[in-house]
């Protein structure tokens, strides 16, 4: 392994330190304003990772032995993230590191093994969820430990102004649900942003439009249970917060909560265990794809 990367000490804050995976694609420089934005309102250190694959060459091998390649590769590789978005994040404040092997597991390995707290990725356009799926953004969100921040499509989206801070959290008043309206209060604390709460009731039928209700009345039952229980959790975890709920679709509901609240980030909760199926199910993946502002999942 190639580690070049230094870290910092840790304190109180919930995001101090945020790795920044790279491969040197379009998708990744796109995600510099969300990642200086979250750098800049946090005092967070970003630390630039790049994974360097495995050899996958067979004709080189031919005029050349395989340590003299390997050498050849890693120069290349740490010449080339040393300059690497260097306007954006000098390398001296922003370390990078320099890693081989799996991308999605060395990530995941690092950010577990520095003890980052937050880790910033693309996730990559695509018309089918199983594009997704198979990318490397999603495996990391698999796999995991530490909260990853995703945007879909950064390339033609902007994050909003640093006066704009209005935070979404998506409660799905299960066992897990706790765990991540905590998380999400103490990080829009950090961020300083406002906290909204939305819980979406599933109709079942997928061509019926989604009702928010911001200022409506609750008509159904599952609708003031729903709001009673986000009340109880509002008073423990996050007693500033505003509460809403939202029937229809569930993607949809989150998706367009999301947009009428003007939601810079939207909050989301992956099983705490990796388990058999991993951390992530298909809604979550598709909430992930689908949504118009970055993916903050815990």
């Amino acid at each position: 392994m190639i580690d070049s990367g230094a870290k910092g000490d840790n304190n109180m804050a919930i995001i101090q330190n945020i790795l920044f995976p790279v491969d040197f694609s379009a998708s990744c420089a796109a995600m510099v304003p969300f990642v200086k934005r979250a750098s800049s309102i946090t005092s967070a250190k970003v630390t630039i990772l790049h994974v360097l694959p495995p050899f996958s060459g067979s004709f080189e091998l031919i005029a050349r032995p395989l340590p003299e390649i390997e050498e050849n590769r890693e120069y290349v590789a740490r010449e080339k993230l040393g300059i690497f978005l260097h306007a954006d994040f000098p390398v001296d404040k922003s370390p990078r590191m320099l890693v081989a092997g799996d991308a999605a597991t060395q990530i995941a390995r690092v950010a577990r093994d520095d003890k980052f707290d937050l880790i910033v990725m693309p996730t990559h356009a695509g018309a089918f969820r199983r594009r997704l799926l198979g990318s490397t953004t999603a495996k990391v969100l698999d796999t995991a430990e530490c909260p990853v921040l995703t945007a879909r499509h950064a390339e033609r989206i902007e994050p909003r102004g640093l006066d704009h801070r209005e935070w979404l959290c998506a409660v799905g008043l299960h066992a897990d649900s706790k765990r991540v309206l905590r998380y999400a209060t103490r990080a829009a604390e950090s961020f300083h942003a406002n906290l909204s709460l939305v819980h979406a009731i599933s109709t079942g039928e997928p061509d019926l439009p989604v009702r928010l209700k911001l200022n409506e009345e609750l008509h159904s039952a599952e609708e003031h249970a729903a709001r009673q229980r986000l009340e109880d959790l509002q008073k423990t975890f996050a007693p500033h917060a505003r509460i809403h709920i939202a029937v229809g679709p569930i993607k949809q509901a989150l998706t367009e909560a999301a947009v009428s609240l003007r939601a810079d980030a939207l909050v989301i909760g992956r099983s705490p265990e990796a388990g058999a199926l991993g951390r992530l199910r298909d809604l979550t993946y598709a909430v992930i794809r689908d949504a118009p502002c970055p993916v903050l999942s815990v």
